[in-house]
């Protein structure tokens, strides 16, 4: 066990002028967790597009950032463990921004035996000695030293990666697509459509009953000016519209609004639809996790409630194409299962073994594949390790495929709600990308699902 560290400066000890300093560079991560600790959620701390516009300026921190450097000196340093503290005065005299290094000071200037209160003066200057802060601090002193362990600093991750941002790029590069907008007869579908229109990613055709569409957009104030209009009269109709327009070349791409997932693909997947391929149509979540080093895919998650091992070879492949296009020219799969051993009496594992092999064979191309693996190994190269598994995967995997819709599922929700990752989701298969959205969905999430589908899109059309 290490000593103790003495860390406070009892009443008695402490004499006139003496002083304590400690500096900081202020980061975007520290202005983040004050935002966050402290629900102060000014946009001029936080957003730099708004800061550049506002009298402010740069990003700047907020002020009470700059002040907890003076409590952290009083509460560590001086006097340290056991100070109370009774009253602080502050007079913010300059604004402090992201990389300046402030340097925050203490200074004894009186004393009061009878209740052991320290009078400090305290001030923040920053790196070219300009003073930021100043104001004085009423304490009490502890009557003795007191010690305590070190302790060391709490483990923070932020949750956004941006590794959504250069697919973004990509396809604002690219002319809007085309999409039918299926049914958005909620504020929230509106608005992702317009968003994406705002962004140069989508033209949208709104499909739906028009009536009902015009009077949802006055409700929630948004603009409907230029946006066309294909009226239906109900969503079934919107369904089967939107698949007629993909079909006739007239849209390259669908998007739900606010009808069910099923009545969409069912029209999708009719047979005379004109938009089925020879492949299994599946579901794609593609996901930013920060604790993973690049993105995955989680799949099929929301639409193939039991695949046959057939179904997971479109599945598998489906996948693939996806990742060539956004520039992954070998994706890793991993299809997992409970155990990376194969057990006749686990069906998974044997799926798992002969997808393998048909990746081998030529039957799943353009990707290494590899199963069964459990998910520790395919995710985890020090767990695949400790099991003696050899894999050109295990440890690195780009897709993750699941036994079956449930296990996809419940994956893919660990990741976004315990994970903090962000899960752009498509459609895949048909002859054109279908993006589906959540209204619990961010916007940077609703644009990276239609940014991948406009990518998706353009794959199609190269093929």
């Amino acid at each position: 066990m290490p000593t103790p560290l003495p860390v406070s400066r009892p009443f008695d000890e402490l004499a006139i002028g003496d002083s304590a300093s400690l500096a900081r560079t202020v980061s975007a991560d520290d202005i983040k967790l004050f935002a966050m600790a402290s629900g102060q959620l000014d946009p001029a701390p936080l957003d730099p597009q708004y800061a550049a516009g506002d009298a402010v300026g740069p990003v700047v921190t907020h002020g009470m950032w700059t002040a907890s450097l003076i409590s952290a000196l009083l509460g560590t340093q001086l006097p340290g463990r056991g100070a109370i503290y009774r009253s602080q005065s502050l007079d913010f005299r300059h604004t402090v921004a992201v990389g300046d290094t402030i340097t925050a000071t203490v200074i004894v200037r009186g004393k009061n035996p009878a209740d052991r209160t320290l009078t400090l003066e305290t001030r923040c200057v920053d790196q070219t000695g300009s003073e930021v802060l100043a104001g004085i601090a009423v304490v009490v002193a502890p009557p003795q030293k007191l010690a305590r362990q070190p302790v060391a600093p709490p483990k923070i991750s932020f949750q956004r990666q941006h590794r959504f941002d250069p697919f973004l790029r990509e396809a604002r590069a690219l002319p809007p697509l085309t999409t039918a907008v299926v049914h958005p007869c909620q504020p929230e579908a509106i608005q992702a459509a317009l968003e994406a229109r705002a962004e140069g990613l989508i033209e949208p055709i709104l499909v739906g009953p028009e009536d009902k569409i015009r009077a949802v957009a006055e409700q929630a104030g948004l603009s409907l000016d230029g946006i066309r209009i294909e009226a239906t009269e109900h969503s079934h109709a919107a369904a089967e519209r939107a698949v007629a327009l993909a079909a006739g070349g007239h849209a390259a791409a669908l998007m739900k609004g606010s009808l069910h997932t099923d009545e969409l693909l069912g029209a999708v997947i009719a047979p005379k639809s004109g938009l089925r391929t020879q492949r299994r149509i599946s579901h794609v979540y593609v996901l930013d996790i920060p604790a993973y080093a690049r993105l995955v895919v989680v799949t099929d998650a929301a639409i193939n409630i039991a695949p046959t091992l057939e179904h997971k070879r479109d599945i598998c492949q489906n996948a693939i194409d996806l990742l060539h296009v956004l520039g992954i020219g070998e994706p890793k799969v991993a299809v997992l299962a409970a155990v990376e051993t194969v057990n006749p009496a686990m069906p998974a594992t044997l799926d798992a073994a002969a997808l393998s092999v048909m990746a081998a064979r030529g039957q799943i191309t353009g990707a290494k594949v590899d199963g069964p693996l459990a998910f520790d190994n395919a995710v985890d190269l020090a767990a695949a390790r400790m099991k003696d598994i050899v894999s050109p995967v295990a440890g690195q995997a780009d897709i993750l495929v699941a036994p079956d819709l449930e296990a996809g599922n419940m994956l893919a929700k660990q990741f976004i709600y315990l994970g903090g990752a962000d899960a752009a989701g498509l459609v895949l298969g048909a002859r054109v990308p279908i993006i589906l959205t959540s209204r619990s969905d961010t916007v940077d999430v609703r644009l990276a699902s239609i940014a991948l589908a406009k990518l998706a899109a353009k794959g199609n059309s190269s093929r």
